[in-house]
């Protein structure tokens, strides 16, 4: 096990060094990666829908480099900004100073830098730049049976390197306490959890870990990083089809190169968690303390890369290709511009236990070319016969598709109204062997509803206020029960869509408004309302009905 460790630093330390010698520039470095769920994506996805700035957010999360290039081009067309849009660019620019052509070499403690910005802890001389802030949060959630505190404490911090290197790290530890804590998020929109396992267990207590962290190498119209975070590809308002922050943090290495204005190639190679212990590298520890064997889990791994064009301005066509591999590392799939199916078929031989499970991914979205539209949408195609796709009895149709449209500046400015739909069809993510299925620690990498489901998802987005977020988001859901393998294999014809026995439905009302009082600074209060309730279980039975209160900094 220790060599063929050895082969697999050996193998990253050659890419890397291939990279770094074919790629030499002077280009100033700031790949830093930027959490997606910060108020700035909202705002600048925005601004791309009124055809102001061009963003590629389909794939996240951005780096600080790409959001301080778009808030400069906004500062260029200021005159096209509302007052409050105005005040809020302003807000921003505040915190990405790091790019200015006359930046000030300063270090400072817990004061204010040279650009009006508080920070923690900051040093910026010469060609190296670090910031340190906390990250510390509190929330109350009442309501439904519920009676929960919930606090986190952590840091975070970020720098940079010489010309082309950067670093960052987020860690927090979060515990909650109280009634009715939802253990296993399952079946809900929230980021799936790795509690700590403690030898007595609490029902009343549940603890786990935020852990984020990168170090990137930038050269010219690219990057490439080492890191553990969430890659996210895709639009969706209430769930990502392909890739989505439903599954914990997980390694990666990521590859983003843009040869030409109108295409970017994104690539990624990621390590999962299988949950499933390998008896046949387990082995006696020699002592029976908390048992009798180390165990090992079988390895688990996903590649992905996807082609991104840019015919015209506010419009992108994409195509992708994934595979999620088992039990050991294949170099095969380190090769970015490799076909990953093909490639697949010729080493298992063509034979089903012997190979992966591979899936495509197609994506359209218009921004703009309608006023304030933006239209997208998202096929995931997890298996297909293309010879019997009309063929009832002979057709295997596991897809899964999303549809969308939003408009922004509706009656109202910064008002933005939406609606989508997703279906997803039966036996998606699915797969015959148990460590190939489309998850990381249990959760899926993709939509959280999963397969035989679909939702209609309808919004109504406002900003009454300098950085002052408002919503109300309704959420309709349909599941039936997941197919068994047998039918995913050998049924002929495959069970229809919701034609299972027990259709489950559930509705769902969320009222929610967030603050920025300061730069990540966060205010935020939500309502949440539930009709029906789809794979209950003991801890969240009851009918939610909550409001939850909220203040963090620093995420």
């Amino acid at each position: 096990m220790l060599i063929n460790k050895r082969k697999q630093v050996f193998r990253f330390s050659i890419i890397l060094l291939c990279i770094n010698q074919l790629t030499l520039s002077n280009v100033q470095a700031q790949i830093v990666w930027e959490n997606p769920r910060l108020p700035i994506n909202s705002f600048l996805s925005r601004q791309a829908q009124k055809g102001n700035i061009n963003i590629t957010d389909f794939i996240l999360p951005m780096s600080r480099k790409e959001i301080a290039f778009n808030l400069s081009a906004l500062k260029d067309s200021v005159h096209k900004l509302s007052a409050i849009e105005k005040q809020e660019l302003s807000f921003y620019l505040q915190e990405y100073t790091e790019f200015n052509t006359n930046r000030i070499d300063s270090t400072l403690f817990f004061k204010k830098d040279p650009y009006g910005r508080w920070r923690a802890f900051s040093a910026d001389e010469n060609d190296f730049l670090v910031r340190i802030d906390p990250a510390v949060g509190l929330e109350t959630i009442r309501g439904g049976g519920k009676s929960i505190m919930k606090m986190s404490g952590g840091l975070q911090l970020w720098g940079h390197m010489g010309k082309n290197i950067s670093f960052q790290a987020f860690f927090t530890d979060i515990t909650e306490y109280g009634n009715r804590i939802d253990t296993i998020r399952q079946f809900s929109n929230e980021t799936g959890i790795v509690r700590f396992e403690n030898v007595k267990k609490d029902s009343k207590l549940l603890s786990y870990s935020n852990l984020r962290g990168s170090v990137s190498y930038e050269f010219k119209n690219g990057s490439v990083s080492l890191g553990n975070d969430q890659l996210l590809w895709g639009y969706g308002e209430n769930g990502r089809l392909v890739m989505s922050d439903k599954a914990p943090a997980y390694p990666f290495i990521r590859l983003d190169y843009q040869p030409l204005k109108w295409v970017k190639f994104h690539y990624a190679h990621t390590w999962l968690q299988s949950t499933i212990i390998d008896s046949a590298r387990s082995y006696p520890k020699g002592n029976t303390i908390y048992g009798n064997d180390r165990e090992l889990y079988v390895s688990k791994f996903m590649a992905t890369h996807s082609l991104n064009f840019f015919p015209v301005k506010g419009l992108s066509l994409s195509i992708g290709e994934s595979i999620i591999y088992s039990d050991k590392m294949d170099a095969g799939y380190l090769i970015p511009v490799m076909f990953f199916k093909a490639y697949d078929q010729i080493t298992s031989r063509y034979k089903i236990n012997t190979g992966s499970n591979g899936q495509f991914f197609l994506q359209a979205s218009s921004r703009n070319h309608i006023k304030g539209l933006h239209l997208y949408s998202t096929l995931f195609i997890d298996e297909i016969r293309a010879s019997e796709v009309f063929n009832r009895n002979k057709s295997r149709n596991q897809i899964g598709f999303n549809a969308g449209a939003s408009i922004t500046d509706l009656f109202l400015p910064y008002l933005t109204i939406g609606m989508e739909y997703t279906r997803i069809n039966p036996f998606v993510y699915q797969n015959l062997i148990p460590a190939q299925t489309y998850t990381s620690q249990n959760y899926l990498m993709g939509d959280w509803i999963g397969q035989n489901a679909d939702r209609t998802t309808a919004w109504l987005k406002y900003n009454p206020l300098p950085r002052l977020s408002t919503k109300i988001r309704l959420d309709y859901i349909r599941k039936g029960e997941d197919g068994t393998l047998e039918d995913q294999y050998y049924a002929e014809p495959q069970p229809g869509f919701l034609s299972s026995k027990v259709v489950e439905i559930q509705k769902q009302l969320l009222i929610e408004a967030s603050y920025e009082l300061i730069n990540n600074l966060n205010i935020k209060g939500s309502y949440f309302k539930q009709g029906g309730i789809i794979r209950p279980n003991l801890q969240t039975s009851a009918v939610p009905n909550e409001v939850r209160f909220g203040v963090s900094y620093g995420f």
